[in-house]
């Protein structure tokens, strides 16, 4: 991996040990595009088994906040949800994994297909990982998780409706 594209992992999800979270990303986006792809991800898997999720979780609000003001409040709406799902102690190690990897795709400052080049392609494949995440945890957004994605948006960008009088 080039130091740029390794530098860029690091300022986004610095931790203790880069490498590691480096590693954590790389294989996070591995099994995402294998699953696409409809690849076994069963020995990447185990690479991942023991990560301290709590941890990723607590620091992905962190991350995830100063693109939601760029990206603005329908653009982060599913991208919270997720939050939410990989929040959620009866999410499964590989539906985490998805999430993170969608999330950390997302919001990246590099793609596999840059926007700045392909223009349309470049967007399309985020959302290519955004839908095929979403089908596959759609049934675990719970109306529980809307509201507190309802609540952090308002948070962040303010009411979405305020009456007037």
């Amino acid at each position: 991996m080039d130091d740029r594209f390794e530098e860029r992992y690091d300022s986004l999800f610095k931790t203790n040990n880069s490498k590691r979270n480096t590693m954590l990303i790389t294989t996070s986006l591995l099994i995402l595009a294998y699953l696409i792809m409809g690849k076994d991800v069963k020995p990447l898997l185990e690479q991942v088994k023991n990560i301290d999720w709590r941890a990723k979780i607590n620091a992905m609000m962190d991350k995830l906040r100063p693109w939601a003001v760029k990206a603005g409040r329908v653009a982060t709406r599913p991208l919270l949800q997720f939050y939410y799902v990989m929040d959620d102690d009866s999410t499964s190690m590989l539906d985490r994994v998805l999430i993170y990897g969608a999330i950390i795709y997302t919001i990246l400052p590099t793609d596999v297909i840059p926007r700045a080049v392909y223009k349309f392609l470049g967007v399309l494949d985020d959302g290519v990982a955004i839908l095929y995440v979403y089908n596959k945890v759609k049934d675990k957004i719970t109306p529980e998780i809307n509201i507190k994605v309802e609540e952090t948006l308002n948070a962040w960008f303010g009411p979405e409706y305020a009456w007037i009088e």
